[in-house]
């Protein structure tokens, strides 16, 4: 069973072909890692050592992605919200993606759990 996870959280409305996609997921991935073995070294190396549960979902909006992470921060999970360099698909500076912890199970849930799946 599974104490941590990591969500990353998808915008669909910017229509990124499956490359784009996932490289940004990948990108937001390990920057949130790194953030979390920073801020919460014993997170981080309890989520390697249980095998590294990562769920992808999705919102509709650079809005939700921004409300999002406002609440991460209220909650005090480490978050990073990745913007593209703008050179291929979309504009520099685009939000594509916001990664979420790993933290535990529970705290990310109260802020991913009523998320649709990607």
């Amino acid at each position: 069973m599974f104490k941590y996870k990591q969500v990353i959280i998808v915008r669909t409305d910017l229509e990124m072909s499956p490359g784009k996609l996932a490289t940004q997921v990948a990108h937001g991935a390990v920057v949130a890692f790194e953030r979390t073995r920073k801020e919460h070294r014993e997170w981080a190396e309890a989520w390697l050592s249980e095998g590294q549960k990562k769920v992808v979902v999705k919102v509709a909006s650079e809005q939700e992605l921004r409300k999002l992470q406002k609440r991460a921060e209220e909650l005090s999970i480490p978050a990073e919200l990745i913007q593209d360099a703008g050179l291929t698909e979309l504009p520099p500076s685009t939000m594509t993606v916001l990664a979420i912890g790993p933290a535990l199970n529970e705290v990310v849930d109260q802020l991913t759990g009523n998320l649709p799946l990607l």
